[in-house]
């Protein structure tokens, strides 16, 4: 299996822990909150904001192009410490392999 079709399993997978942790939002947040220059959108989405409307948006944008994927991702250890305590272990399992397929 190729690079890409390993990312698009991950990507739908971290869909489905986001819905299974009920971190999954019905309404995106308005369109001026997404051009936040700020790493992970900081100062106006909240990190499972971020990775649904941002990070998987851009990537699926990416696989479906067949554009350039990132050289290095390091995702997992944003998400470790923006969703402490949430019952989030499948997510940051997906985002853990999404980084190490995206650094090979």
């Amino acid at each position: 299996m190729s690079q890409v079709e390993h990312l698009r399993l991950h990507l739908q997978a971290a869909q489905s822990a986001l819905r299974a942790a009920g971190l999954w939002a019905e309404e995106a947040p308005a369109p001026e909150a997404l051009l936040s220059v700020q790493p992970f959108c900081i100062d106006t989405l909240n990190f499972s904001e971020w990775l649904q409307f941002v990070f998987l948006v851009r990537m699926q944008h990416l696989v479906d192009n067949a554009l350039p994927l990132p050289g290095n991702c390091a995702i997992a250890p944003m998400a470790e410490e923006a969703l402490a305590g949430l019952p989030v272990a499948e997510l940051l399992t997906v985002l853990r392999s999404i980084d190490e397929l995206l650094s090979e």
